[in-house]
């Protein structure tokens, strides 16, 4: 990540005073002008300025052309769909605009509504999104060209696939050129199931709230005309917890999990004058918009008032003030966007931080509270810090005056007492009074015991644990569960990490206490001089002893079995509480041979099979609905699996060619970790299949592909030694598949005492290319990307394979910006850079003339430098004529545009020109007449 040259505690810099009107502007340079000014100044101050000798970020920055009261940073084109009703009510009302930031143009997700995949399906989500959040008065569509490679639940893996601190670049560009005062993000917190695509598109928006204020990260873009900007606020869209419907649903106010949390809502049956009918309804449109990921055929939202829900938003982060969250449907933006009634001057920040985020019985933290006055003096200010019954608060809140521009601080002691029960959240409070004024803020922190004991965590989560710790934003973890794997009747060794939370070193007593048919050995040990805020880890042998125990989510809990881990030093007991996933396990036996045939021989397979009927997402279902049975068996050289799958209606029967996203109707999936150690799915197998296709319109064989995995796409192409059979019953109750996985096609040598292993079935009962429901063997949320709780495949007497870890093939082929004219277009217009890269000067690209010809337009461009010339003609939907990648030199080009098609009806013809190089990228457009 970013290398931080000094601790985010440190204010971010604050602007220099903006000259006035009547200042001479030829000793002033333009770049000095712009970075220091204002936004209202800068529309004065850039008056006497050649506008043309400015790059577009620049111009952007004087005329205000894309200055955003809120921005959206997500993964794909349709992470904001269930935001919209909000923005588009607090459009409509309150003349807020917002932008999207999307990374990805979601090139690598389904199409259920036609054939086209890669960059081309990724132009027609953008299209859908630009289209969607249209409804909501959305006109800035961010798209920063990272690829959309498959579905996992890795961040990590995500980092390095998008480029990492490039992307984030990108990223904290946008947010120096829009100037949100408030970002929302998705989920960034390494939660059961949170896409790793979301949580990293929300890590990097954290990181841009935090880092985009600052003058040591990424100082390249102040070459390009922008300044440090520091967005006031940071939300969450969605929450954990609980609340009721109905207009009264935000006055009721969110009851969530973490006690902690902060929760805001805005009701979505809010009537649009604009639109006619609810924002409900209106959202409704937008997600139908969707149409490639089966979004069109969602159900309505309910009609009646009372059971229409609220869009909710947790507080991640804020340095202004907050209201009070069930003061009305404007509370989240309240206080950063929007004044509070009877509340400090808007701009007032108001900051809260700590030098600890755990709080110790009798151990005293550091509260500061900083307060910053906007374009005035705060007279008389006093701030009060409020902390839970009992708790002591020390220090004085007098700061006087405030001066226009500058911030004032005062620090206090909070120390929790004796008896407070660890592993609390609670809130500390900060009221801050100036005259005619007051504003509220508050910072979460957590209650612990001098030393807190557990299970050592997954690496993936103990990443993101440690880049939550580094950036102070340990709040994030709260709902972060600590679950580890076991299989069925076996054991393994598990560390046990000993954090001393303490000044001092501490002689720490550890208890595990774990379910009937679980022990550990031991179950209790004694680990001396635990280092002060430091770590110990021991090891522990924990055994499933009673092999009985239900497997997956068929056992209690969502299939978490629960372990708490007790440390107790300094008269202290400090509890807890984590999990243990125990995943099925089958040890095959030997076969005396196959025949690939979909029959099924008695002497085939011999050994018991597994039931891999059991769901894990969507729809409930039924046996007869769908259920399924796989006999596994092996030989020296091959792996061979036969699944039977019960189900009452056929899905859609996809073409031959569409053999892809295959999760949209009837289909399989073997995934298989070759050592079971894998962190992600890029070094696994996993082998798709429809068990039929459309040919001729009958029924065709079956086809297969790899997905998700270490090498994606035709089982010909990425595994040729695997041989596939499938057979579908006439009159339909099911299908029958047969494979043999050569054991040299996987991306590892085995392990052949601790295969991961699963099968799962996707069932689609419609013939609209959407699933409905999903069941398997070892069966939890996002299971198809989680090798770490697939169930555990032995082949006894087996040799094993030596360690021969296969090089990932990750898609790399993303939609790009350069080739989007609605991207072209927008860029053309608000100056800013092409997929979020530097924008060139204005002077870069210029459509001199345009012509109307018989077979198309002909075109004279002029480029004010080399590089890469493309040029589209287009109707606002569909691309008409096409020039792409044309190398230039500085000067004029003459160029004919072919017109492959016409406008649709009503719709004018325009022609969109992109330009990049190695410095940066430049748009042009205008209308064909």
């Amino acid at each position: 990540m970013v290398d931080l040259a000094r601790p985010l505690s440190q204010p971010a810099p604050q602007a220099q005073p903006a000259p006035s009107a009547g200042t001479a502007t030829g000793s002033v340079s333009r770049r000095r002008l712009l970075q220091g000014s204002a936004v209202l100044g800068l529309a004065a101050g850039a008056t006497a300025l050649d506008l043309d000798a400015l790059s577009p970020m620049e111009r952007a920055l004087a005329d205000g052309a894309v200055d955003l009261d809120i921005l959206y940073i997500g993964a794909h084109p349709d992470d904001e769909a269930w935001t919209l009703a909000a923005f588009g009510q607090w459009n409509e009302f309150e003349d807020q605009r917002a932008g999207v930031i999307t990374l990805t143009r979601g090139e690598g997700g389904g199409n259920a509504v036609g054939l086209e995949e890669g960059p081309e399906l990724g132009l027609i989500r953008e299209t859908e999104e630009r289209t969607a959040v249209g409804y909501a008065g959305i006109e800035h569509v961010f798209n920063l060209d990272a690829v959309d490679f498959f579905y996992t639940l890795s961040a990590p893996l995500t980092y390095d696939v998008w480029g990492g601190a490039e992307a984030l670049s990108r990223v904290i560009r946008v947010v120096r050129a829009t100037r949100p005062d408030v970002i929302v993000t998705m989920n960034p917190s390494a939660v059961e199931g949170n896409h790793g695509n979301h949580q990293q598109a929300a890590m990097f928006a954290v990181e841009a709230y935090l880092l985009a204020g600052r003058d040591d990260v990424f100082p390249e873009h102040f070459d390009e005309g922008l300044k440090p900007f520091s967005p006031r606020r940071i939300l969450r869209s969605g929450s954990n917890g609980s609340s009721g419907t109905g207009p009264d649903a935000v006055a009721a106010g969110y009851e969530p999990d973490i006690a902690s949390d902060v929760v805001f809502g805005a009701w979505n049956g809010t009537e649009s004058d604009r639109h006619g009918k609810r924002w409900s309804a209106v959202r409704d449109d937008s997600v139908h918009s969707y149409r490639t990921q089966g979004w069109a055929v969602n159900p309505p939202s309910p009609t009646e008032p009372a059971k229409i829900p609220a869009t909710w938003f947790t507080l991640i982060d804020s340095r202004t003030p907050i209201a009070d969250p069930t003061s009305g449907d404007t509370a989240a933006l309240a206080g950063a966007t929007l004044p509070i009634d009877g509340g400090l001057p808007l701009g007032t920040t108001l900051e809260i931080t700590s030098d600890r985020f755990v709080a110790l019985p009798g151990e005293g933290i550091e509260v500061t509270v900083a307060v910053g006055s906007p374009g005035k003096a705060l007279p008389q200010v006093t701030v009060e810090l409020e902390a839970p019954e009992g708790w002591s608060v020390e220090g004085s809140g007098k700061l006087g005056t405030v001066p226009a521009k500058q911030q004032r601080s005062a620090t206090f002691t909070v120390t929790a007492p004796a008896g407070t029960t660890p592993g609390e959240h609670v809130l500390l409070r900060t009221r801050a009074s100036s005259r005619g004024g007051t504003g509220e803020n508050v910072l979460p922190l957590r209650t612990a015991g001098p030393v807190e004991a557990g299970l050592a965590d997954r690496p993936e989560i103990a990443a993101f644990l440690d880049w939550t710790a580094e950036l102070s934003m340990q709040r994030l973890d709260a709902l972060v569960p600590t679950r580890r794997t076991l299989g069925s009747g076996l054991a393994d060794t598990f560390e046990v990490v000993v954090r001393n939370h303490s000044t001092s070193a501490q002689d720490v007593e550890i208890t595990l206490e774990l379910p009937d048919g679980i022990t550990a050995d031991p179950p209790e040990l004694a680990v001396d001089a635990v280092p002060a805020q430091g770590e110990t880890r021991v090891e522990v042998h924990l055994e499933n002893t009673d092999a009985s125990l239900p497997t997956a989510n068929r056992a209690p809990d969502g299939g978490v079995y629960p372990v708490t881990v007790t440390a107790t030093a300094a008269g202290v007991t400090a509890a807890t509480a984590q999990g243990l996933c125990l995943v099925p396990r089958l040890v095959a036996s030997r076969t005396e041979g196959v025949e690939v045939d979909a029959a099924r021989g008695d002497a085939e397979y011999p050994g018991d099979s597994i039931d891999i009927g059991t769901l894990w997402e969507g729809q409930e279902v039924e046996a007869a609905d769908a259920s399924g049975t796989t006999w596994v068996t092996f030989d020296d050289e091959n792996l061979y699996v036969f699944v039977q799958v019960t189900d009452d209606v056929l899905g859609t029967l996809l073409p031959p060619e569409d053999n892809k996203q295959r999760f949209r109707t009837d289909s399989i999936e073997i995934m298989i970790d070759p050592r079971g150690t894998s962190d992600n799915t890029a070094s696994t197998f996993i082998l798709g299949a429809l068990p039929g296709t459309a040919v001729d319109g009958g029924i065709g064989g079956p086809v297969a592909g790899r997905d998700h995995d270490n090498r994606q796409g035709p089982i010909a192409d990425t595994a040729p030694g695997v041989r596939i059979a499938a057979a579908i019953s006439d009159p339909y109750d099911g299908y029958l598949f047969e494979t043999r996985i050569p054991f040299a096609e996987l991306p590892d040598g085995i392990d052949p005492a601790a295969i991961g292993f699963n099968v799962v079935v996707y069932d689609s009962d419609t013939q609209d290319n959407t699933g409905q429901s999903r069941i398997g063997w070892s069966t939890y949320p996002g299971i198809q990307a989680d090798p770490s709780r697939w169930g555990v495949l032995e082949l006894p007497d087996l040799p094993a394979g030596a360690p021969a870890p296969v090089e990932p093939q990750i898609p790399d082929t993303a939609a790009r910006s350069v080739e989007s004219p609605g991207s072209i277009l927008q860029a053309a217009g608000d100056g800013t850079g092409l997929g979020g890269v530097p924008a060139l000067r204005s002077r870069t690209l210029r459509l001199e003339k345009v012509t109307r010809t018989t077979g198309g337009v002909t075109a004279r461009v002029r480029t004010g430098e080399a590089g890469t010339l493309r040029l589209y003609l287009w109707d606002g939907t569909a691309i008409l004529g096409t020039v792409d990648a044309q190398d230039v030199d500085k000067g004029m080009t003459t160029t004919d545009v072919p017109l492959t098609g016409e406008p649709a009806e009503g719709e004018s013809l325009h022609l969109m020109a992109s330009f990049e190089n190695d410095a940066g990228t430049a748009a042009a457009a205008t209308t064909v007449e």
